[in-house]
């Protein structure tokens, strides 16, 4: 795995600016777009970082609100929507144009009960006020799927963006705008060297906070290398539901990221033979000529869950506030992180329609 080298020294005082100094302890995907944002704004920022780059470095980079959408989930879909607007309208400016992999989403169903269950997304997402484009000819669609594979919706607005071309593309951005780097911290002491501080370490989050709802949920992702000879790599992502069990194939200008098992295991990061055959296995159901792929990388992150599935994001005291807990949607919702941290900054809060991010935690 690539690391991010960090200063080994102790975290110097961030410089003096008209807003002030703020530091940023998480450099994932949302401490980097928290950092930019606020920069951006006139802060002076110091970013926290480890050497492991974390659940960023392991995500798919789907941009997905409709097609990760489940009825129950109201709240998620509207803030989700307001995030893919900010990543087509500002969030992907100063990051190279390549970054982005795909520009819609089809998502399939392999047997009757998956496409009962694809059936119900799409209604509901009808009744919602965000119709997909329901087919019962995938293939039309999707030369390459499985014979057999009929049912589907397109979802024309959605994106996948490569998640380590993001967070490398961000970091340099940052640097740009005069953002220093530190090493990572255990503890908040009073005397911590900041005006402001966003705890956005993901599943270490409540080291810092005690009483934080957060829990690492396990992940794991496989990476498929296209070869010569091979058909060739899918132009949008692909989202199906296997026999209950849902895979999705995510293009890379090299091939295909295929993910993404969930379940509580702790800490664990091993990938599992289990987690792996289950991935190859439906993948392959759905495009069977991902079989002469090269199997390049296995691996496994660490989802920051809550207990609802919303994130935390907003003031939890005078100097301190908190962006975790993003599950599954950790690039999807980092541009409106960003603006509702920068907000809370300003002395503001997100307009109603996107949530209030003020945070209540029961200690």
């Amino acid at each position: 795995m690539t690391t991010v080298p960090v200063p080994d020294s102790a975290p110097a005082p961030v410089p003096d600016s008209p807003r002030g100094s703020l530091a940023v302890i998480g450099g994932g995907v949302i401490g980097l777009a928290v950092a930019r944002r606020a920069a951006q704004d006139g802060w002076s920022v110091r970013v926290h970082r480890a050497e492991d780059p974390g659940a960023s470095w392991v995500a798919g980079g789907m941009l997905a609100p409709h097609s990760e959408g489940w009825p129950g989930e109201e709240r998620l879909l509207t803030l989700g929507l307001a995030a893919l607007e900010l990543w087509r309208n500002g969030f992907l400016d100063g990051l190279p144009p390549e970054v982005v992999t795909a520009r819609s989403s089809l998502v399939v169903a392999v047997d009757r009960a998956d496409a009962q269950d694809l059936r119900t997304v799409g209604e509901w997402l009808s009744a919602q006020g965000h119709p997909v484009t329901l087919t019962t000819s995938a293939r039309d669609v999707e030369p390459l799927l499985a014979q057999g594979i009929r049912h589907g919706f397109l979802a024309d607005t959605e994106l996948a963006v490569d998640n380590r071309a993001v967070v490398a593309a961000l970091a340099a951005h940052c640097e740009q705008l005069g953002v220093v780097w530190a090493p990572p911290v255990t503890a908040l002491p009073d005397a911590f060297p900041a005006d402001e501080v966003v705890i956005a370490n993901g599943i270490d989050a409540p080291a810092l906070w005690p009483g934080l709802p957060v829990r690492p949920v396990k992940g794991e992702v496989l990476r498929l290398r296209w070869r010569r000879g091979c058909m060739p790599v899918p132009q949008r992502v692909i989202r199906a539901r296997v026999h209950g069990r849902q895979v999705y194939l995510v293009p890379r200008a090299d091939g295909v990221v295929v993910g993404a098992t969930q379940y509580e295991h702790g800490r664990d990061t091993a990938p599992a033979v289990t987690g792996v055959r289950e991935l190859l296995d439906d993948a392959c159901a759905v495009l069977p000529a991902l079989g002469e792929y090269e199997l390049a990388e296995c691996a496994a992150g660490l989802r920051p869950m809550t207990p609802d599935n919303m994130p935390l994001v907003g003031r939890l005291d005078d100097r301190t506030l908190v962006a975790t807990g993003h599950g599954r949607s950790g690039f999807l919702l980092a541009p409106w992180t960003a603006e509702a941290i920068a907000a809370e900054l300003r002395g503001e809060t997100m307009a109603d329609g996107q949530m209030s991010t003020k945070v209540g935690v029961t200690l």
